[in-house]
């Protein structure tokens, strides 16, 4: 059995994802993994890159997606003679982008199926391009099997009616995403800690944030970090009136991220949406105590995540989550963390999603 594993994003945790499904395949017995990845991909230009067996080049900005775009026959066909050499019995989306339809195309030119991953079936708040999900539903028609990562985004997809029927849509989870983050949360002198980080965008609740950091007050035992992208607003501002609180709008790069939650104590996730979290997903690869709001897909995500603490998308009660996360940083867990969902597992549930991939 031979999986291709293809996602063509350039930055963010798209990338990283499918290369830890990759390993998930490559981990079952009797399986070859390939993956497929962007020529410009930041986690090819670090040390520890990944083996890319399908080289993509992509685009940049949106009169790159056009150009790009006329292309496509063109791309097709180069995708045709890649899978004739590569010989995959499976095709996986592991998070839809804006040229996926080229290679369903390609796919089904050569006879093999694919699966689409799908994270997320709305757009949030702030999402800067417009036709991505109008592509991912043509993507989702297009699939042999759709894999929803959360009940909640399933849902929406059955509520939406964009699968056709006789469509395959299984569940899963989103594993724990490993961005090689070093140390233990709380082992350092000095005051604890707090990290949210990801885009800067109104979904992603900061003005509940700044307000329940007001309501817990100037403290000397905590240092909050707000670091990520995104447009310039009222709740950054209100954040950075807050004693103890540094913002930081940049573009982290793929080679920092780690460093980011190795320096937290707890990641806090104060949402106002969502469907699931990559950000949820680094802080349990990274041992590190989650605070989140407890909206979309967030409660299924973390529900079983001893390290989680889920609370009502509401200021009061974020920073008496926040509160209790502080005060049980670095101690042990009254029950010790077994086993986590894996990509292994993910890997799994895909190839028996439907008899055609065994």
């Amino acid at each position: 059995m031979k999986v291709l594993v293809w996602q063509w994003g350039r930055r963010g945790a798209g990338p990283r994802f499918a290369a830890a499904l990759t390993a998930g395949f490559a981990a079952l017995g009797g399986v070859e993994a390939l993956l497929s990845l962007s020529t410009e991909a930041e986690i090819l230009q670090g040390l520890e890159a990944p083996s890319c067996a399908l080289p993509v080049p992509t685009y940049r900005g949106l009169g790159g997606f056009a150009w790009r775009t006329l292309q496509v026959p063109f791309m097709v066909r180069r995708l045709v003679a890649a899978l004739q050499r590569l010989r995959p019995d499976l095709a996986v989306c592991a998070h839809p982008g804006p040229l996926d339809l080229a290679m369903i195309a390609a796919l089904r030119r050569v006879g093999v199926p694919a699966a689409v991953i799908v994270h997320d079936a709305m757009p949030h708040p702030g999402d800067g391009f417009p036709l991505l999900f109008t592509l991912q539903r043509a993507l989702i028609r297009r699939a042999d099997v759709v894999i929803a990562l959360s009940e909640h985004v399933a849902a929406t997809l059955r509520a939406q009616r964009t699968l056709v029927p006789g469509k395959k849509l299984v569940v899963a989870g989103h594993p724990p995403l490993d961005f090689g983050a070093a140390g233990a949360a709380g082992d350092h002198a000095g005051p604890r800690r707090v990290l949210s980080f990801g885009r800067l965008l109104p979904y992603k609740g900061l003005d509940l944030l700044a307000d329940a950091l007001r309501r817990l007050g100037p403290r000397a035992d905590m240092e909050v970090r707000v670091v990520g992208h995104g447009p310039e607003s009222a709740a950054l501002a209100a954040l950075r009136a807050v004693p103890g609180v540094t913002v930081e709008n940049r573009w982290v790069p793929e080679g920092e991220v780690g460093d980011l939650f190795a320096w937290s104590d707890m990641v806090v996730l104060p949402y106002r949406e969502a469907s699931q979290s990559g950000v949820a997903a680094a802080a349990i690869a990274a041992s590190r105590r989650v605070v989140a709001t407890r909206v979309g897909g967030i409660a299924e995500q973390l529900r079983d995540e001893p390290f989680a603490t889920l609370c009502e998308p509401e200021a009061a009660s974020l920073a008496a989550a926040i509160e209790f996360g502080l005060n049980n940083i670095g101690r042990p867990l009254a029950s010790p963390v077994d086993r986590r969902y894996t990509f292994e597992e993910l890997a799994r549930k895909i190839l028996n999603s439907q008899t055609l991939f065994l």
